[in-house]
């Protein structure tokens, strides 16, 4: 009998009929799909045994614990310079304002302060707006000039001109508050800065006086209608 079974064995090894304890029917494995999927994959696909399959690199955590004393922030040493002039703006040219208190307002530009900021003027007596400062973002230049070559402008009109001295501010007491406090009166325009818009004005005025309608068109503001985009404006 013993010898009967291990022919039939050899038989059957010889002849590649499948295994039972590997398959249960043909064409029917006994391990399922996922399974099967899962013991293929722990095997590398480069040729190599599993055994040879290099280690990943262990990942380093990042510490939580920061020294505030060693470590130094690196600032940015940033030095304040004057702005560079636009090309469109030259001492003459007549200057729409669009911010500030006299916003639509057309000016005269004089001449840049050391700042950056453009010195600029009315004049006075045709619009109203005085010798001031203005930031050269918020203006429209245009295609007018006036001959300032005549005026004169003190070395003294500078950025320090304009800066106002710092007032004492006492707490707020009864008189204050009611208004009968006679000692918070309003100051008086210093008397050197208006002759100095005088000198200005004066030699301002005698030039635009030459161009016909030219004081006309500084005492007039500008404003925009419905349909009128500065993009599609000429100044």
């Amino acid at each position: 009998m013993a010898t009967l079974h291990k022919a039939a064995t050899s038989s059957s090894a010889s002849t590649g009929t499948p295994n039972p304890s590997k398959n249960i029917a043909k064409n029917f494995g006994k391990s399922s799909k996922s399974s099967t999927a899962a013991r293929r994959s722990k095997v590398p696909r480069t040729g190599t045994k599993p055994t040879e399959a290099k280690a990943a690199a262990p990942i380093k955590k990042r510490s939580l614990f920061y020294n505030s004393e060693s470590s130094k922030l690196k600032t940015a040493r940033k030095t304040a310079t004057a702005a560079k002039l636009r090309g469109s703006i030259t001492p003459g040219t007549v200057l729409i304002l669009l911010a500030g208190r006299f916003r639509g307002k057309r000016v005269v530009f004089l001449k840049q302060l050391a700042s950056g900021l453009l010195l600029v003027s009315g004049p006075f007596k045709i619009n109203g707006v005085p010798l001031k400062r203005v930031n050269q973002a918020y203006v429209i230049a245009t295609s007018t000039k006036v001959d300032v070559s005549s005026v004169k402008i003190d070395d003294k009109i500078n950025d320090s001109y304009f800066t106002k001295e710092a007032s004492k501010r006492s707490k707020g007491s009864e008189k204050e508050f009611f208004g009968k406090d006679k000692s918070a009166e309003k100051k008086a325009f210093p008397s050197d800065k208006a002759d100095d818009q005088k000198t200005i004005d004066k030699a301002l005025i005698a030039e635009i006086q030459k161009t016909e309608n030219l004081a006309k068109y500084l005492g007039s503001s500008f404003g925009l209608s419905k349909g009128q985009f500065p993009h599609q404006l000429k100044f």
